[in-house]
């Protein structure tokens, strides 16, 4: 689990200045030992709105360019993200689609004898439900191609409406077959129909051999239908990020977020519960008013008509004077 955590925060530390992929601001361990990663608050996701939303197909080319372009910045950082699906997706207060979660990422140029083989197989390419590879470039492609799928049809590309014919094992095997199912929506164009079967091909030589080529496909099919290209979002070279992550690091690392104790002679006031501060909105508006208090109004009063008559008395005085 350390090593997950600390490959997460490295491969965001490489990669979060991309504007498709979730911001980190900082890594650290809190005082009881805990690590903990600070990113930016992303308010929705896409992990159910495609499936009870029919999101409309320059959209859904618009967040294809944009995941295409972020899984691209990280193959160029020598990183697969091996998790691609909709509930990945997650959508900034300014609208943007992110890619997020990189806990089970991996590096493109070793794999470990100990690197966890995880998967969601509903959006996962053959050779990785055969547990032939646990990600390469390839397998991303695939998992772009079922993403974009998911986002157009409502639902994974090997699901079916029938019920109890999606389990684990059922999808397992349509996806080892690996028959591209052909889109019904009538306004998706035959050209991005043709695009999505190229990046699921079963055998991963015919798919698209980039991220960025699925990128390219995605806006040609923007310019076909007339709709503005989204830009892909492709550091130069010279900028890439340097150094590799060390997915074998299972250390705790970072700034330790500690409390230190102060003795004191000062006896502590005591605290009061939330129940105590808190307000009651509901109680208040129904409660019946208290009674009033009477003793103090009428010991006030009757300092003040004592008050009053001493005056008098005092004007009676001066005048008979």
């Amino acid at each position: 689990l350390l090593r997950m955590f600390n490959a997460e925060a490295d491969v965001l530390a490489h990669l979060s200045a991309h504007p498709s992929i979730v911001t980190v601001y900082q890594a650290g361990i809190s005082a009881d030992g805990r690590p903990y990663i600070v990113m930016e608050y992303c308010p929705g996701s896409l992990a159910e709105r495609y499936r009870i939303e029919r999101i409309p197909v320059d959209e859904a080319l618009t967040i294809g360019v944009k995941m295409a372009s972020a899984l691209e910045a990280a193959h160029r950082a020598g990183l697969v993200h091996r998790d691609v699906k909709p509930s990945n997706i997650l959508v900034t207060s300014f609208g943007v689609p992110v890619l997020a979660d990189f806990g089970i990422s991996s590096s493109l140029a070793r794999h470990t004898a100990g690197e966890v083989l995880a998967m969601s197989v509903p959006w996962s390419a053959p050779e990785v439900v055969a547990e032939q590879t646990t990600g390469t470039v390839a397998s991303e492609v695939w998992g772009l191609g079922a993403t974009v799928y998911s986002l157009l049809a409502g639902h994974s590309p090997f699901e079916r409406l029938e019920k109890g014919q999606n389990t684990r094992e059922h999808l397992r095997r349509r996806i080892l077959r690996a028959r591209y199912p052909r889109m019904t929506r009538t306004d998706v164009p035959e050209s991005l129909d043709r695009v999505l079967a190229r990046a699921m091909s079963r055998s991963p030589a015919d798919r698209y051999p980039r991220a960025l080529d699925v990128a390219e496909a995605l806006r040609q099919v923007q310019a076909e239908l007339q709709l503005p290209v989204t830009p892909v979002e492709v550091a130069v070279a010279e900028w890439a990020p340097a150094g590799e992550v060390d997915f074998e690091d299972a250390s705790l690392r970072g700034p330790v977020r500690s409390a230190v104790p102060q003795e004191s002679a000062r006896k502590p006031a005591p605290s009061a519960t939330l129940a105590q501060l808190a307000r009651d909105e509901d109680a208040t508006i129904a409660a019946v008013a208290p009674p009033r208090r009477l003793w103090p109004w009428i010991a006030g009063a009757a300092a003040g008509i004592a008050v009053a008559a001493a005056a008098v008395a005092l004007a009676v005085a001066l005048g008979g004077l």
